[in-house]
């Protein structure tokens, strides 16, 4: 019996030595004030851990003594790391967990902005979107005018934005802008854009409140990002009734640099003789066009990419003159374009990134006009008839622009960063007017600083702010900038941006000595985006307040002086709805824009409506492939309301004064296109054919984006398009890689 005891007692007294020998740890592990179940706790080097429950608790025991660090990791959340200390008595804890902020589960400032390319979260149009919208004819520009708050202006080039005129948008390749970025401008005929949509992997379209990092466009800027390396060597080919082309990628064995040159050459003779015109074109438009590009890796995962290009284009057109019966307007136009593109990204270390960008561009344009009589000779007028002697003119237009580039980037943990950095443009102008030069040099200058803030992955705020100083007027201004966006649920969100933007006057305006300032829009918008399943739902309210607008003050015939006492406001709603995903291998999205508009600003005598906005627009595009058929069918139709035109004169009293007003018919157009690829299902290929047939304005709609009027105003004359309906044919051929997957996915 006493051995029993004996044992009982050596039994009980090792017991007791091993239960006070254990430490006994408990906690809560929290976020912002909610329980994290199923997160690990662990002593550091240790095996002693546990996990929480349902309600966030743990405990566990341990034998450790002394200074120890205590790892608390979740999934969704930071690792946490706290140093604790075990002597004799239990521990208590609570340990507070942070979000972990990714770009898969992050709030995303949207307010303003579309996206596409890399950035799939917000993708709106990529480059095959822009290729294969029907009546885009491959052109970006075109293809966005499908999206909310883009005005449908037919009879001048660029991008309308809310309010805004075409040159208060302006187009950055890499961060560096574009000067020239559409073919020369001529009367009542808009320019097509320079650049091919396959040259871009990425699109950012800010509608307002863009970020600090951009200047100098009162409504909006287009931002491209240049592809980096191509996926494997190839040449293509094009081959059309207007065009004829020829390129190659070439991509190094090891992958780590690339080279390309394309060429191409544009003549309409053969189309115009089949199409007909509404000018007479006696000089045929022809133009030639090449580009080359190199790109290398660096050790570091950064990239060096240069981009050059060159275009010339030549053509000549008459139109009948307003103002006789019998008399000719002979338009003559000759452009020479070169643009080179140099951007260098690199990561730096400790979570450092550096961006430089440069470019150089001059643009040439020798344009001619003549009154000529009906045997196409000039024309010549006396001093009485100064309304007809002033359309005889010589105009030699140079621009060269050179502009540099350096941003720094910091990221802070997540996805936080801060940006900061300054960029400087170089503009020799030399316009040439009737043998009388009107040169223009500026420096301009600008420092910006931002930052992308994410409180939790539901809440983040972007706030910058930009100085920029010009020395052609000698004025400096400072622009603030804020956006914010709220996660609503786990597919939508909330976003708001506000910012104060600048404009200095355009060229133009800076022949004629005057003290003038930068002209200025301030930005309200409000965003709500839902992204589910492959659609897309944007609704956006905005309100536009515009200051120091330019106007014109008349001071005699055919000669003004201007000034910043130019005022406006826009406000309006865009709705865009995107649905990949409901019928199979159809895709397509419906635009609304409403918005009220008025300016003073140039000859308008007080506060209207500008002549290029209509209060209506709305587009329906739809995309869909037939697998059996080898063939995508595409349509666009596109419907605005009338804008408004006026009739400005100029009174005895040099005070400007409408004398006729009133509004167009509303705008119609229904567009097709059609692909077919032949190579769909067989394998092994190398080669990529795709034929490709559109045709723009399908059903004939008459067309009529204003009026111009004669001198006396006794005749009115609506502006049309060139011809009711554009074709256009091709065939492309690629070797070496195969796309007829990318064009199934993509929806062709």
């Amino acid at each position: 019996m006493w051995i029993r005891r004996l044992i009982i007692l050596f039994l009980s007294l090792v017991f007791q030595s091993v239960v006070q020998g254990q430490i006994v740890i408990r906690g809560k592990v929290i976020c912002r004030k909610q329980a994290v179940p199923g997160a690990s706790i662990t002593l550091k080097d240790t095996y002693d851990g546990s996990t929480s429950d349902s309600s966030g608790n743990f405990a566990f025991t341990t034998e450790e003594k002394g200074d120890h660090a205590l790892v608390v990791t979740a999934v969704g959340y930071r690792p946490f790391e706290k140093s604790i200390t075990i002597s004799g008595q239990p521990i208590s804890l609570e340990v507070e967990l942070k979000e972990m902020i990714t770009e898969l589960n992050a709030v995303i400032i949207t307010a303003g902005t579309f996206e596409a390319g890399d950035k799939k979260r917000a993708a709106v149009l990529n480059s095959l979107d822009v290729a294969t919208t029907a009546g885009s004819n491959a052109d970006i520009t075109a293809a966005l005018k499908t999206l909310p708050g883009t005005q449908q202006v037919g009879e001048q080039e660029g991008l309308f934005v809310r309010g805004g005129a075409g040159y208060e948008t302006k187009q950055f390749i890499d961060g560096n802008l574009v000067n020239n970025p559409y073919t020369t401008s001529i009367p009542d005929i808009s320019g097509r854009g320079r650049f091919s949509p396959f040259l871009f992997k990425g699109t950012v379209f800010s509608t307002g409140g863009y970020s600090a990092l951009y200047g100098q466009a009162l409504s909006s800027v287009l931002l491209l990002e240049s592809i980096d390396l191509p996926q494997r060597s190839e040449v293509d080919a094009s081959i059309t009734p207007l065009v004829w082309g020829l390129g190659t990628q070439q991509l190094a064995k090891n992958k780590k640099y690339s080279y390309g040159i394309n060429y191409s050459y544009t003549n309409v003779g053969l189309y115009f003789s089949l199409i007909k015109q509404t000018p007479d074109y006696f000089r045929m438009p022809q133009f030639h066009s090449g580009d080359a590009n190199f790109r290398i890796k660096t050790k570091n995962g950064g990239m060096i990419k240069y981009y050059t290009t060159f275009s010339s284009g030549d053509l000549g057109l008459r139109r009948p003159d307003i103002d006789s019966g019998y008399l000719k307007n002979a338009f003559f136009v000759r452009n020479n374009n070169w643009y080179n593109n140099f951007s260098y990204k690199e990561n730096l270390g400790a979570g450092w990134k550096m961006h430089l960008g440069a470019s150089f561009s001059t643009n040439l344009d020798d344009i001619q006009q003549q009154v000529q009589d009906k045997l196409n000779q000039p024309k010549d007028f006396p001093p009485a008839q100064y309304w007809m002697k002033y359309k005889n003119f010589t105009f030699h237009n140079l621009q060269n622009l050179f502009t540099g580039r350096v941003v720094f980037e910091k990221y802070l943990g997540g996805l936080s960063a801060i940006r900061f950095g300054t960029e400087y443009w170089h503009s020799d102008y030399r316009p040439e007017y009737n043998d009388t030069l009107f040169r223009q040099i500026d420096n301009y200058t600008a420092a910006f600083a931002e930052g992308s803030i994410y409180l939790s992955k539901a809440l983040a705020a972007q706030i910058g702010t930009r100085f920029e100083y010009s020395s052609i007027i000698n004025r400096s201004d400072m622009a603030p900038r804020l956006s914010l966006a709220y996660k609503t649920g786990n597919r939508s969100q909330l976003s708001l941006a506000y910012g104060i933007f600048y404009q200095k006057p355009e060229s133009q305006q800076l022949y004629v000595p005057s003290s003038l300032g930068f002209t200025k829009a301030i930005h309200y918008v409000l965003d709500y985006q839902r992204i589910y399943d492959q659609r897309t739902l944007r609704l956006e309210v905005y309100y536009k307040k515009y200051k120091d607008l330019i106007r014109e003050v008349p001071a005699g015939y055919n000669y003004y002086y201007y000034n910043n006492t130019g005022n406006g406001y826009a406000k309006g709603i865009d709705l865009f709805f995107r649905d990949k995903k409901t019928i199979k291998d159809f895709d397509y999205w419906v635009s609304y824009s409403y918005i009220d508009t008025k300016r003073d600003f140039l000859n308008y005598p007080e506060q209207l409506q500008p002549a290029f906005v209509a209060n209506h627009t709305a587009s329906i595009v739809t995309k869909k492939f037939f697998t059996n058929l080898k063939s995508g069918f595409n349509v666009t139709y596109s419907w605005a309301s009338g804008r408004p035109y006026y009739n400005i004169q100029t009174s005895s009293d040099h005070k400007f004064f409408i004398a006729d007003q009133g509004k167009t018919k509303n705008y119609n157009s229904l567009s097709l296109s059609v692909e077919w690829l032949p190579n769909l299902g067989k394998t092994n290929t190398k080669s990529f054919p795709l034929l490709f047939a559109t045709v723009s304005n399908l059903l004939g709609s008459s067309q009529i984006y204003g009026y111009n009027y004669s001198y006396d105003g006794s005749v009115k004359s609506p502006v049309l398009p060139t011809a009711k309906r554009f074709y256009f044919i091709g065939l492309f051929l690629s070797w070496g890689v195969d796309r007829t997957q990318d064009a199934i996915n993509n929806n062709l």
